[in-house]
């Protein structure tokens, strides 16, 4: 590596840009409920503070929560000066103990006033002795699917891919980890996919549309299909699409940037911009020019990213032949690898291939172009397998909730980290979506204009090691497998469920128990609303409270009669009243998970199994 790409690496690794200020004061303000110092306080169950409950131990962290444990780090046998019992870390005082993980002297922490038992009591009252933050690292570095470590619990060095996407972490077993499961958000939270983050939960845009965390390869081949687009200040510009919905459109430095704002830099300017958790007053856009000026944060990270995209630019992909025993799901036969090739040219490579011919060449000629593309013995090199184009959901047909997210538009926290040609996107038209209260009425919804309603095309590189497949990791079963076996038994379950829909389990997520759901109300004081067993999570996960009108508050408040109303919704005997307004106060009243991107399901089986085999030499 360069000198550069060193200090990319590093800052890929480590770097926390400051946010572990944020995540001290996230602890405070939900009174422990998210408490990264306690995730890692991995003090044995003889240990247990009076009224605590089961710390994770080093060993139960991937089974649990998914995350990687740092390789350089051991468990501890005693605890601390302070109590706690935390990884021994003797190469990296730094590290938390889990890759992605920081830990910080605490400036407010008095030595003199610490009692750990009042700190698990109260921990918004009492300061610990460390801050913890996180890098991007914590959802992004993940096992190397080429050499899979022989105990997911004890990683070594080698096992460590850095930039794959961890598809096993558990999002809510992070943030969230002790709200009580009765409470509607741990439900939610509860039911977020593996391998996904809910990156508009803070700032919350009251919509549940967690969304798969990004590989990155090839990121030169990925620029190289950069599209002109209007920045806002009218110039124009060629900008990767970062986002699922490509709403970050201003350039990687930039939207790496945010993504950092987004986990907590410049905490203190960007949490006065919006309600961080419950989202009830209108956000205010996040202004660069004054992050620029007044964030030590902002200007210490900015001059770290073109290092950072200089070590991104050495990641390279992960091939099937190349893992333990790979070649033994690879089929032998030319003329059915061929076929797949062939297939892959007529039926997927318009999108997913970043190798493009011109506009001129048209009709047959476009046909054979890409067939004689992807028969090239270089086709896989420096290809991004995307356009990196954005669709419209219309067109696509997966789960609009992602789509529909709307931080990125005018007026919103994230305005100017989207381009203004994102910003004047037409509405994509209507959705008829499947109604899990009455089967034999549709739900229309009109996409708003402004920028929503698309997706832009995911990359296929290594998709034999990513599966469940889709933009929320929805379409596939979940194996919690890192191993070659594992992976592929989850790649052949997805793959089949693609290109097969009649395979498809039709996934809406349901709470599992009685539940309660607090909205807080304008004038003061909480409204808690008995949500039963079995209520699809969407149905008011992604109510716009803000906009709840009074005649709902009242009917809501009613607290026995809204929970028999729920009841008879869940059962799927309409109330007259209550899902009528509920759904109309939807902003993405999509239910089911796994519908959509039905091209090449009407292939031959025999042409689907040949495709399968190309796909598992990306």
């Amino acid at each position: 590596m360069t000198e550069e790409q060193k200090k990319g690496l590093q800052t890929w690794y480590y770097w926390t840009a400051h946010n572990e200020e944020f995540f001290r004061n996230l602890a405070k303000s939900s009174n422990g409920e998210i408490d990264l110092l306690s995730l890692v306080d991995a003090r044995p169950d003889s240990e247990l503070i009076s009224g605590d409950s089961h710390h994770l131990q080093r060993d139960e962290r991937f089974e649990e929560i998914g995350v990687v444990n740092d390789p350089s780090c051991r468990a501890a046998k005693k605890p601390d000066q302070y109590g706690l019992w935390l990884d021994v870390c003797d190469k990296d005082s730094e590290s938390a103990g889990v890759m992605g993980m920081r830990k910080f002297d605490n400036p407010d922490f008095d030595a003199e006033d610490w009692n750990i038992e009042a700190y698990y009591q109260n921990p918004a009252k009492v300061e610990p002795p460390y801050r913890l933050g996180l890098s991007c690292g914590i959802c992004h570095i993940a096992f190397n699917p080429n050499r899979p470590p022989a105990d997911p619990e004890h990683p070594k060095w080698d096992n460590i891919a850095s930039a794959l996407g961890n598809q096993y972490i558990k999002e809510g077993g992070l943030f969230g980890n002790k709200i009580p499961d009765e409470d509607f958000r741990k439900q939610v939270i509860n039911l977020q996919p593996r391998g996904t983050s809910d990156t508009s939960r803070i700032a919350n845009d009251n919509i549940d549309n967690p969304n798969a965390i990004n590989a990155i390869f090839n990121l030169d081949a990925r620029l190289g299909v950069a599209e002109d687009e209007e920045m806002n200040d009218g110039k124009i510009e060629a900008v990767p699409h970062i986002l699922k919905d490509g709403a970050d459109s201003v350039g990687v430095a930039l939207a790496s940037l945010r993504v950092y704002v987004n986990i907590g830099m410049c905490s203190d300017y960007w949490l006065s911009l919006h309600d961080p958790v419950e989202g009830r007053r209108p956000q205010k856009p996040f202004e660069i020019k004054k992050a620029k000026a007044d964030c030590e944060g902002w200007q210490q990270t900015e001059a770290r990213m073109a290092n950072a995209e200089e070590f991104l630019k050495t990641l390279k992909p992960f091939h099937l032949k190349d893992a333990p025993g790979g070649d033994t799901y690879l089929t032998q036969d030319e003329s059915v690898l061929n076929r797949g090739k062939v297939l892959f040219a007529d039926t997927c490579a318009t999108c997913h291939s970043s190798k493009q011919p011109g506009n001129e060449v048209i009709g047959e000629d476009r046909v054979q172009w890409f067939r004689d593309s992807v028969l090239a013995s270089n086709f896989l090199e420096d290809n991004f397998l995307s356009t990196d184009k954005r669709y419209p959901v219309t067109e696509i047909g997966t789960n609009a909730a992602r789509a529909l997210g709307t931080n990125a538009t005018k007026g919103h926290i994230w305005d100017e980290f989207s381009s203004q040609t994102y910003k004047d996107l037409p509405s994509p038209g209507r959705l008829t979506l499947e109604n899990p209260f009455n089967e034999n009425k549709s739900i229309r919804f009109k996409v708003p204009d402004g920028g929503v309603g698309y997706y832009r095309v995911p990359s296929l590189i290594s998709i034999w090691s990513s599966a469940p497949f889709f933009h929320n990791n929805e379409l596939g079963t979940f194996t919690n497998d890192p191993s070659v076996a594992g992976r592929m038994e989850a790649f052949d379950d997805a793959v089949g469920k693609l290109l097969w829909p009649e395979n498809r389990d039709g996934k809406i997520k349901r709470t599992d128990r009685d539940s309660t759901l607090t909205l807080h109300q304008p004038d003061g004081g909480d409204l808690e609303v008995n949500v039963p067993a079995g209520t699809p999570v969407k149905l008011l996960a992604n109510l716009d409270r803000s906009e709840v009108p009074r005649i709902l508050r009242r009917k809501l408040s009613r607290a026995p009669l809204v929970a028999a109303a729920l009841e008879r919704v869940v059962n799927k005997v309409p109330d007259r009243f209550l899902v009528p307004v509920l759904l109309k106060l939807n902003q993405a009243p999509d239910f089911i998970e796994d519908h959509g991107h039905y091209f090449g399901t009407d292939l031959p089986d025999d042409d689907k199994f040949a495709l399968i085999e190309f796909l598992k030499t990306l």
